[in-house]
C-alpha cells in the first residue's frame, strides 16, 4: 500500500469528516494525522475488501472518541463567524435564534441521524461516501438524512 498517495488522495475528505465531529480546526488537524500514522502502523488489520476511506474515517472517529475520553468533556460548537450587523438586528437574532433551535434539536437526536445529519450539512459529504463510513449504501445514507430532517423539522414545529 502506498501510503504517501493515500495521504495526498484521502487527506482532505478525512479531515472534513473529523471537522463534522471535532468543529475545531486545530484537533481535527491532530486527529486526520494520527489516523494516518495509525493507518500506517495497523496496514495489516485492513481488509482489501473495504473501501480505504471508509478504514481511515473509522481509524479517525475512533481517535476523535480517545481524544474526547482524555478531555473528558465535549467540544462546544463554535460561534459563527460572521461579522455582526447592526442595521439588521432583527434578522441577526432570528437567524442566531433559528441556528441555536436547530443545534439543540440535532443535539437532542438520536444516532444515525444525528451523524449523518453532520457529515451531509457540516461535512458535505456526498452520499455515497457517508454510506460507505457507515459499511451501507447510498441509498440508505439518503434515507437517513432525509429522516434526519423530518425529525428536526416536527421537532422544532413542536416547540
Amino acid at each position: 500500500m502506498d501510503f504517501e498517495k493515500l495521504y495526498e488522495v484521502y487527506y482532505m475528505q478525512v479531515y472534513s469528516f473529523v471537522m463534522t465531529l471535532a468543529k475545531n480546526q486545530s484537533i481535527a488537524e491532530e486527529v486526520t494525522q494520527n489516523a494516518f500514522v495509525r493507518a500506517v502502523s495497523k496496514e495489516k488489520s485492513f481488509r482489501n475488501g473495504s473501501n480505504e476511506l471508509t478504514w481511515l474515517c473509522a481509524i479517525a472517529k475512533n481517535l476523535y472518541i480517545d481524544e474526547l475520553r482524555k478531555q473528558k468533556k465535549v467540544v462546544p460548537l463554535e460561534q459563527t463567524d460572521e461579522p455582526y450587523n447592526e442595521d439588521n438586528i432583527e434578522i441577526n437574532f432570528e437567524n442566531s435564534d433559528s441556528a441555536y433551535r436547530i443545534h439543540c434539536v440535532l443535539h437532542s437526536l438520536e444516532e444515525p441521524y444525528k451523524e449523518v445529519f453532520h457529515l451531509r450539512v457540516f461535512g458535505e459529504l456526498p452520499f455515497k461516501t457517508i454510506g460507505q463510513i457507515f459499511g451501507k449504501t447510498e441509498n440508505w445514507a439518503r434515507v437517513t438524512y432525509h429522516r434526519a430532517r423530518l425529525k428536526i423539522q416536527e421537532r422544532i414545529d413542536d416547540e
